[in-house]
């Protein structure tokens, strides 16, 4: 799921199916996030997926509240079943189907401005949001500028 050029405004896309190296936890808050992905991308990295693309999240249910997410990778081959280790990689897919964009650029605490924007936005065409997918185009080094971050936010569902 990516956009080749950032999208400074709300805009209305559709994205295609795509095979991803996934790990998936159930009953996370937003205070459980740091810690997830500190473990989850290495070892998404040591699962041997043939990682193809940028890093990303999806989010079920409502991200203020207690949800369920998947932190992953495309990958070009899909993984043939579950990969054991400290934390289980699984096989996914990323969804296809309508969806509204828009691209973040600074630190993640700001992300909730933007998603504030995209989710007003696309509520207001008559957009029934089923799932929140952040792609996270920037590799955030502890020597990156978190003002230069780049995270591509997808928010897909339904067309009332």
């Amino acid at each position: 799921m990516m956009i080749d050029e950032p999208l400074t405004e709300p805009t209305l896309v559709t994205v295609a199916e795509e095979p991803t190296a996934v790990i998936r936890h159930h009953g996370v808050t937003v205070a459980d996030l740091p810690a997830l992905f500190d473990a989850g991308f290495p070892a998404l990295a040591a699962s041997g997926a043939a990682l193809s693309g940028p890093p990303f999240a999806i989010y079920h249910g409502d991200p203020m509240a207690v949800f369920d997410m998947e932190i992953g990778f495309p990958v070009s081959t899909p993984l043939a079943g579950p990969v054991p280790g400290a934390v289980t990689v699984e096989p996914g897919v990323l969804p296809s189907g309508p969806a509204w964009a828009l691209t973040h650029f600074g630190p993640y605490d700001t992300l909730g401005q933007s998603w504030g924007r995209l989710a007003a936005a696309a509520t207001a065409q008559g957009f029934v949001p089923g799932l929140f997918c952040e792609v996270y185009v920037s590799d955030p080094t502890p020597e990156t500028d978190p003002a230069t971050l780049r995270t591509d936010l997808f928010l897909l569902g339904t067309r009332a």
